[in-house]
């Protein structure tokens, strides 16, 4: 089949079956399929849509266009956790351990991140000692042996997608919601998941900065993972504020073992409860979301989430000491507090422009050679609706620089203060299944 033949028919708002879906990305893989071909696909694509079906047999092409990992030596009903990315987003550094520690296991693929903040693996590496770099076996000893590791990301897992993706980064496509979601959960099946769980974000730090958008993708996704036999669920969850306190790589570890301790952020708690709670019924560990909380919330009180956390570091050669004294952690040469300019209520707070500070500050990568600083970032002391003092500091800059001026501006032009009292936003803005 000619592939201009494909192209024309997508054009014309077609149908693609799925031999000719598996035939373009098998020959866009091997290089037979040029890139301004695959590029005018991606826009007929982007116009026209996919169907249901249509999505669902181009995520499988793209899990068999490269290696999948076999997860079946792990005991139990493995589900992973994919977030869509937000600042202040440690949601994995909390979840992991915690619904490891109620029998649930945890064999997390994970990679290095581009943007505000580093990835998980970067925030883990603020532990001295730990490493991802495991073989499969030993990977898969792990999880059965503590319910959870972590490795990085296999270079040809889903090679299609990591082309397409380039592609389209740079023919204005990427805003595909049929495109978006097979990149995401062709990832998420070939890492050998039997069920998934999506935290979709939305607002302002989000990819999807519109609700109408986040559902549509949201639905998009669960919709291709009960297709291909993947149990899904999404939970749709504000951005329009960074979650949690805490932006950047150590401070973000320290501010997971302060949640695992349950003394963290009302808000970053909140969301690894909700997520954990679908990651354990889908797992069978709980029969419902509300004995699934239970024990979620009991894990923490009795310190087993804790233990597992350490448990974790310690399999995979991390400083475990530092979870009961995260001050050894490494830290910044300079704290500079941001006094609030007037007093009142803070009414919004620009996720993303909050996260480009933190970034700066040397905090996340601008590009994949970028070197990242661990040890810097923001640590918020107030969120949307909280009454501010004239005077009292609304942010902490942690920095190994004592020129940070564009960072302090961006931080001011992040924060709005208001006389009248504001309303908080709800963190959870629903669920699809």
């Amino acid at each position: 089949m000619r592939t201009v033949d494909l192209i024309t028919k997508k054009r014309d708002g077609g149908e693609l079956t799925e031999q000719e879906i598996n035939s373009l990305i098998r020959g866009y893989t091997d290089g037979s399929i040029p890139d301004y071909q695959m590029s005018a696909m991606a826009m007929a694509i982007f116009f026209r849509g996919m169907t249901p079906t249509e999505r669902a047999n181009l995520t499988m092409a793209m899990v068999h266009s490269g290696d999948t990992i076999d997860l079946s030596g792990i005991s139990g009903i493995k589900v992973d956790k994919h977030s869509t990315g937000g600042v202040g987003d440690t949601t994995t550094l909390v979840l992991a351990p915690l619904v490891a520690s109620i029998g649930v296991p945890v064999a997390k693929m994970s990679g290095r991140g581009l943007g505000h903040t580093g990835g998980t693996i970067d925030k883990l590496e603020a532990v001295p000692g730990f490493h991802v770099e495991i073989d499969n076996e030993t990977f898969i000893d792990l999880v059965n042996r503590n319910g959870l590791a972590v490795i990085g990301q296999s270079e040809n897992l889903t090679p299609a997608d990591k082309k397409l993706y380039g592609l389209r980064d740079v023919t204005g496509t990427v805003n595909s919601i049929p495109l978006i979601a097979s990149s995401i959960m062709s990832k998420k099946i070939a890492s050998g998941a039997d069920a998934i769980v999506l935290d979709v974000k939305t607002g302002d730090g989000a990819f999807m900065k519109e609700m109408s958008e986040a559902e549509e993708l949201a639905s998009c996704m669960v919709d291709i993972g009960n297709r291909v036999g993947r149990r899904t669920v999404a939970v749709l969850s504000d951005m329009s504020q960074p979650l949690g306190n805490a932006i950047g790589n150590a401070l973000e570890v320290k501010e997971a073992i302060d949640t695992l301790r349950g003394v963290g952020p009302e808000d970053l708690t909140e969301l690894c409860l909700t997520l954990g709670s679908h990651m354990a019924v889908l797992a069978g560990v709980a029969s419902s979301k509300e004995e699934a909380r239970d024990l979620l919330e009991q894990s923490i009180a009795s310190g087993s989430a804790l233990d597992k956390f350490k448990a974790f570091l310690t399999a995979q050669g991390g400083d475990a000491s530092l979870v009961d004294e995260p001050e050894r952690l490494v830290t910044a040469k300079y704290r500079i507090e941001v006094p609030a300019k007037e007093e009142g209520f803070v009414a919004a707070i620009a996720a993303e422009r909050i996260g480009l500070a933190a970034m700066m500050l040397g905090a996340g990568r601008a590009t994949k050679e970028s070197q990242i600083d661990l040890a810097v970032g923001i640590v918020l002391h107030k969120k949307i609706g909280d009454r501010v003092q004239l005077g009292e500091s609304i942010a902490t800059i942690h920095a190994n620089s004592n020129s940070n001026d564009e960072a302090l501006a961006k931080i001011y032009e992040s924060i709005e203060i208001r006389p009248q009292p504001v309303a908080p936003p709800a963190l959870i803005v629903g669920e699809i299944k």
